[in-house]
């Protein structure tokens, strides 16, 4: 597998990806990082396209850096003057579940989308959510082994979702596409979609066909008036996963 991987100078980065098991097919890809921090996430080539895709779903690490962190010059290689950034969540939004290497969860679909912009004015390249066209194309490819050996779903999840990469690889060298929290996607119009099902799902219910679209219920408890434009309060089986484009 040829890595590219940009290192900061003087300073020992720590990978939140699990590695691809030998099992798994081995798929151009590169590491990137976030100027400033220890941070690094992985991009999978997709096969046939222009596209790259994240390894796994965003985690808490990578989106605490956005979060967490405040307005510099280097946003100002974006389109935007700046991006602003979530309001302090009120309780924990990973409900005590695991934080360091899980999935970033009850994140709202715009606030996946300022994570994006965030992301490219600090990389320089182009990341964003993938378009629901972009997502089933990928899940297509990804699919072939049985989802039960690869997800995480209502029987085997224990309510809970997981760290990121325990379990194996999909046929595209992916980990979690189905399962675990279902992931933001981009639609051309009505509510926002999530794909691919997630931790409460059946077994049989996740999948390259998997699709809910966002109701009232996801924020039905949000204490923040109007309600939050940052975090969904009853989603904590929502997360996203990014892509790049060339």
């Amino acid at each position: 597998m040829r890595a590219l991987v940009r290192r900061l100078p003087g300073v020992a980065m720590v990978s939140l990806a699990a590695s691809c098991p030998a099992s798994a097919p081995a798929q151009e890809s590169y590491t990137d990082s976030v100027t400033g921090t220890l941070v690094r996430f992985e991009m999978v080539k997709v096969p046939g396209t222009d596209l790259w895709i994240g390894r796994t779903e965003v985690t808490w690490d990578l989106y605490d850096a956005f979060a967490l962190s405040r307005p510099d010059s280097s946003e100002g290689r974006s389109t935007v003057d700046a991006v602003a950034r979530p309001t302090r969540p009120y309780g924990a939004p990973d409900y005590g579940w695991g934080h360091a290497g899980f999935p970033v969860i009850s994140v709202a679909y715009t606030a996946a989308q300022a994570f994006g912009e965030w992301l490219s004015a600090k990389t320089g390249k182009k990341y964003r959510l993938p378009t629901e066209s972009e997502w089933e194309h990928v899940a297509r490819l990804a699919a072939g082994t049985s989802t039960d050996a690869l997800a995480w779903h209502v029987a085997n999840a224990g309510g809970t979702t997981h760290a990121v990469g325990a379990k194996p690889a999909d046929a595209l060298g992916l980990h979690d596409l189905f399962g675990n929290a279902a992931e933001w996607v981009t639609v051309r119009s009505g509510r926002p979609v999530v794909r691919g099902g997630s931790f409460r799902d059946a077994a049989q219910a996740i999948g390259p066909s998997a699709r809910a679209v966002q109701d009232d219920t996801w924020n039905e408890r949000d204490p923040q008036i109007p309600q939050s434009r940052w975090w969904m309060s009853d989603a904590p089986f929502v997360g996203f996963r990014i892509v790049r484009e060339p």
